[in-house]
């Protein structure tokens, strides 16, 4: 009995450890500057950045700052400042794509997940869910040109506490993932320990 409380302490702390990195990689991919991929979280990490093209080098607070240092877009990912600039569109739940930088705040949802228009001059909605083939239709946006601040503030919350509900449902997606692979585990463990008994007897 003795091997199976090890094996079962062994088979939830595994499970602990599993979710902790899950948890803590799904909340630093939420953390990255607009506009940027996954995989160019390292490049982008250091205080001193290299434009891609090897031209010049930028501090890391010139990154998304409106003013094109790079001549390749480097520095603007999440902004319309350089005109040959690439903005990576996550498109959670749909297919992630990349889209020319003047394409930001441009008051047209490109990518699904409406991360394109942040500056809150348009409401995108999420259809990546749907798959993002939704054909847009301009009453379907909120544009602020015509809304005072005090509604324009209240459209932005609400869409904001969408965004907490969807990142809450996803974590417990997550979660739920999580205890039915610990469960599976603890099972296989008392499999193990059961046929091990029935060797001794």
């Amino acid at each position: 009995m003795e091997t199976s409380c090890v094996s079962l302490k062994h088979c939830f702390s595994v499970c602990v450890v599993v979710s902790f990195f899950l948890v803590v990689s799904s909340v630093r991919s939420k953390s990255l500057p607009l506009g940027i991929h996954p995989l160019d979280e390292k490049y982008f990490a250091a205080e001193v950045i290299k434009c891609k093209d090897g031209s010049k080098s930028f501090n890391r607070d010139r990154l998304n700052d409106n003013f094109c240092d790079c001549i390749d877009g480097t520095d603007e990912p999440g902004t319309s400042a350089c005109p040959a600039g690439k903005f990576y569109c996550r498109n959670v739940g749909s297919m992630p794509q990349f889209i020319f930088s003047s394409r930001v705040n441009d008051r047209f949802c490109d990518c699904c997940d409406g991360s394109d228009e942040y500056d809150g001059g348009i409401m995108c909605p999420n259809t990546c869910i749907m798959g993002g083939n939704v054909e847009y239709k301009s009453e379907n946006y909120i544009s602020t040109s015509n809304l005072h601040s005090t509604e324009v503030k209240q459209k932005i919350i609400g869409i904001n506490l969408e965004d907490l509900i969807q990142t809450l449902a996803d974590l417990k997606m997550l979660i739920i993932a999580e205890v039915a692979l610990c469960c599976f585990l603890v099972v296989q463990v008392y499999k193990r320990v059961g046929s091990k008994k029935r060797l001794y007897r």
